[in-house]
């Protein structure tokens, strides 16, 4: 059985394919630098089979590549191969719903902006399984037992990263779960609000508006800036975006929202506001 292509095997490979095509090297002039069949070239790019670090190294250098922490990060990646405690999940949650576990474990930071939702690492436990019941097609009970047991263990994240978190007054006005429950989350991130690592802004309804689709990000700083990573949300799988203007174009979003949204000490007030009116 071929191994299961990770997130960080998946990268390893997009960032590859980066250095050669800007290279302007092909493929068989790549598997002949490793003596391998080019085919195999197209699964490392790919991510559907390992490489060694030594290999993104020498890869690296035939293709001219200056940027050496970057080179670096890449070839670390390729040389972790630890199995994650996601892979307790797969089977029982979709595949999509690992990458993201994978894609925060391993990040250097993580900033979201959510409209409807609070932000997943930020919600309860009632609140997540309010959430996933109202998924369609319906879940069984099993998977969404499974999910808020995976969101949970990615929460226990959020204590220990730097962690950005802008939040619309929509998601914090809704009812997930009816008002005990909705007024336990937002005590939690009222409590949340005050670690040091964890900053929360709230986007008002007056703000007027926000930039981009309205859609939930989350942007994770990797080693490198060249290895950050957006990952958007959708209604079939999560999409991850890793080429430099992408990844530009939402710094300048969250940045963009982040100018607009309260301070930390307004954005308290407004929760504890809407947590009295419950």
């Amino acid at each position: 059985m071929p191994p299961i292509p990770t997130a960080r095997r998946k990268r390893v490979g997009i960032e590859l394919r980066k250095m050669r095509d800007a290279a302007g090297r092909t493929a068989g002039e790549a598997a002949a630098v490793l003596g391998v069949d080019r085919s195999k070239i197209t699964l490392i790019e790919q991510g559907t089979y390992p490489v060694s670090a030594e290999r993104v190294v020498t890869l690296a250098s035939e293709y001219e590549e200056g940027d050496a922490a970057y080179v670096d990060a890449v070839a670390e990646m390729a040389a972790d191969r630890t199995k994650g405690w996601w892979e307790e999940h797969r089977g029982l949650v979709p595949a999509g719903i690992l990458e993201i576990s994978e894609v925060e474990h391993y990040a250097h930071g993580l900033s979201t902006y959510q409209i409807c939702h609070v932000p997943g690492l930020m919600q309860t436990e009632e609140t997540a399984r309010a959430i996933f019941q109202e998924v369609y097609p319906p879940l069984r009970p099993l998977n969404i037992e499974a999910r808020v047991e995976n969101r949970m263990r990615r929460a226990e994240l959020v204590t220990r990263i730097e962690y950005e978190a802008i939040v619309h007054e929509a998601a914090l006005r809704m009812e997930f779960g009816g008002p005990a429950v909705a007024r336990a989350q937002l005590k939690h991130l009222l409590a949340l609000s005050e670690t040091p690592n964890i900053t929360l802004r709230v986007l008002e309804f007056k703000s007027g508006g926000f930039k981009g689709a309205g859609q939930a990000v989350m942007y994770a700083r990797g080693p490198v800036p060249r290895l950050d990573t957006v990952q958007l949300d959708s209604v079939g799988s999560p999409a991850f975006l890793t080429e430099m203007n992408q990844l530009e174009n939402y710094r300048n979003i969250i940045g963009a929202m982040r100018d607009r949204a309260l301070d930390p000490a307004a954005s308290r007030d407004a929760i504890s506001s809407i947590m009295n009116d419950l």
